[in-house]
């Protein structure tokens, strides 16, 4: 967020001071170009709606000229205000806002709107203490954000500060979490919420109309004391990404080790082939589907042991542990990591037949086929694999990209609940269920073949099998009759001490599908 930094403020000027009450010659010719409208009053005379809008609009003044400042200005005169621009060089800046905008200096700006917006920075708080008096009464807006330095070198935030220097007026806490961006573009496409606290009600009240006015969701956070957990939100950096990352990364590194040990290590020490070549890319491409795969596995893993857990305790009632509580809300971000690695994959894929070396074992090959003089080379048994593999591939991508699509919020909030779960849920396990079968197929005889454990380890494609057989084999298993009736109970509020007797509805069908609450 821009925003300006009113320093020294003009010579010929003071903070708050008219035009006209010095150095009258001067000043007289400054005032002449800055009092004339930057609405001519041609256009508003030829144009009666503008001008009974710019009369009847609600009026907001705003304290700043900078990016922030002016993208705040026109959302405001896009949603129906009527705003005021304090600047200290007027001239300067109004061609930078909208042409309906006022654009004055500060102390003028702030004399009739009841709303100021400070869109300043911390450090320049204190040069607008001269208009203290003018100020008085007035609700101020606080949108400066701190940097992190700045976060953790000052113990109160900085609407505390911007309260504690005017007392006379009601500070609130708001929009800082949006971007310039956002508010010219509309909150079409950025996050909508607006965090806004303040020890006023009445005051909040009305930054909260005016936020809904704009097309903002205004979301209250409680008193002032909150501001400092508020100025906290940009600060953060993914947060809820961070470990899913880690955990992407930590299986690709293993991953990747393992595929070097077995592919490029083992031919070079042992049969004595350089195949280091293959590491940007096969070794690469071999890796991304693990990964993928694992993690998908790892996205409903929690929800099984959920279910388990569930079961064992006998109610829905007791919470459970950190780590599995952390692991669920991860899982959003694991999904979408899983679909990242699979699509990288499908691109390695594309490009594997374009490598020199492809040729090059292409003419081996055929040179190969000459040489043991066999005219015609088809085994039926690895055409029909191949092909059953590239299908269930595609077919494993398409619906984990259905998955992804569905997970973000602008899709998500089009569907209802039984939609939602549809997609996430059973079409998930179907997502995994022909992932699964996308590997089988891939590994067919190989996991039986002595050749294949190279360094004595097994088959990369083995290890990628056990997370996601464990997860498929428990899903199986919670669709038994005996736990599939026990869990819908225990989720509709039944406990295995309660004396409270408690029967499912005649259809079970429904009980499942209400056994979410």
């Amino acid at each position: 967020m821009a925003v300006e930094a009113p320093g020294e403020q003009d010579p010929a000027l003071g903070c708050g001071e008219s035009p006209h009450t010095k150095d009258p010659q001067p000043v007289t010719k400054m005032s002449g170009e800055m009092d004339k409208p930057l609405i001519s009053r041609h256009l508003v005379d030829s144009d009666s709606s503008l001008a009974e809008t710019c009369s009847k609009a609600p009026k907001v003044g705003i304290l700043g000229s900078g990016d922030f400042a002016r993208s705040l200005a026109t959302r405001l005169v896009n949603s129906g205000f009527s705003v005021v621009v304090g600047s200290r060089n007027p001239k300067r800046t109004a061609g930078l806002l909208p042409s309906v905008a006022q654009v004055t200096f500060q102390g003028e700006a702030v004399s009739s709107p009841q709303v100021i917006f400070m869109a300043v920075f911390r450090e320049h708080y204190s040069s607008l203490l001269c208009l203290r008096n003018e100020l008085a009464g007035k609700i101020l807006v606080d949108v400066s954000n701190p940097t992190e330095q700045e976060y953790l070198q000052h113990r109160e935030s900085n609407a505390e500060y911007l309260a504690s220097l005017f007392p006379t007026c009601t500070v609130v806490k708001a929009f800082n979490v949006i971007s310039a961006w956002t508010l010219q573009a509309g909150p079409r496409d950025g996050n909508r919420q607006v965090p806004i606290c303040g020890d006023q009600p009445e005051a909040k009240r009305t930054i909260s109309e005016l936020a809904h006015a704009m097309g903002f969701m205004p979301v209250d956070m409680g008193s002032l004391a909150s501001a400092r957990e508020i100025e906290a939100m940009p600060l953060h950096f993914l947060p809820s990404w961070k470990v899913p990352t880690i955990l992407a990364l930590g299986l690709f590194i293993f991953f990747y080790t393992y595929n070097f040990i077995r592919d490029v290590l083992q031919p070079y020490l042992q049969e004595g082939k350089n195949k280091f070549y293959k590491l940007p890319l096969s070794v690469v491409n071999t890796t991304l589907p693990c990964v993928a795969y694992v993690l998908l596995s790892l996205v409903y893993l929690p929800g099984m042991l959920a279910a388990a857990l569930q079961l064992w305790r006998g109610t829905k009632y007791r919470r459970f542990p950190d780590w599995l509580d952390h692991w669920m809300q991860h899982r959003k971000q694991i999904g979408l990591l899983s679909f990242f690695c699979a699509a990288l994959h499908a691109a390695y894929s594309v490009c594997l037949p374009l490598r020199i070396a492809y040729r090059y074992d292409l003419v081996n090959l055929a040179v190969k086929q000459v040489l043991t003089n066999k005219s015609h080379l088809w085994i039926e048994e690895d055409i029909w694999r191949m092909e059953i593999y590239l299908s269930l591939g595609v077919l494993a991508l398409g619906t984990l990209s259905l998955l992804a699509v569905t997970s973000l919020p602008s899709i998500a909030n089009s569907l209802n609940w039984r939609e939602f779960s549809f997609v996430q849920s059973t079409l998930g396990f179907v997502t995994l269920v022909l992932s699964t079968l996308h590997t089988l197929t891939y590994g067919w005889t190989r996991a039986f073949e002595e050749s294949r454990y190279k360094f004595y380890l097994p088959p990369t494609f083995t290890l990628t099998l056990l997370v996601p057989c464990v997860v498929i084999l428990a899903k199986a298993l919670l669709l038994l009759p005996c736990l599939s009736l026990r869990l819908s109970k225990i989720r509709r509020g039944w406990e295995k001490d309660s004396t409270v007797k408690f029967t499912l509805p005649m259809d079970h069908a429904l009980a499942q599908k209400t056994s979410h609450v």
